[in-house]
């Protein structure tokens, strides 16, 4: 997985430099000008973008056997997306004290009204960035 080049890409097409990638290699990065239904005139995040890809991939919106790798922590959204999907771990690089929703903000995993809570590792690949 090359999660780092899929956030660099982000970065080159002129977005915020976020990226995400699911087991099975399919990746997104965050897309603004790209209007969709459920976030006019904002970003697309590539947390939805790949679990869309994903289920149409397998062919079921339960993605049990699946884990998400993503460089900055999931907003709210993208939590509610991750949890509906009943995704099996979420990996994510960095905290988003701002708009983060899994251990930042409303933690919603933590909900009692979540359907389904990932594993979480967060932080990951936080050592090697601290080398460079």
């Amino acid at each position: 997985m090359d999660l780092a080049s899929t956030a660099e890409n982000a970065g080159k097409a002129g977005e915020v430099p976020i990226g995400c990638v699911d087991r099975a290699g399919l990746r997104g990065h965050r897309h603004r000008r790209q209007p969709d239904p459920d976030r006019p005139r904002s970003d697309r995040p590539c947390e939805i973008l790949a679990i869309r890809q994903a289920a149409e991939r397998i062919g079921t919106e339960r993605l049990v056997d699946c884990d998400l790798y993503v460089t900055l922590e999931p907003c709210t959204m993208c939590a509610g997306a991750i949890s509906f999907a009943r995704i099996r771990r979420l990996y994510y690089g960095a905290a988003d004290p701002k708009g983060g929703a899994v251990d930042s903000g409303v933690r919603f995993f933590r909900s009692p009204t979540c359907h389904h809570a990932p594993e979480v590792y967060p932080a990951v690949g936080e050592a090697e960035r601290r080398r460079c």
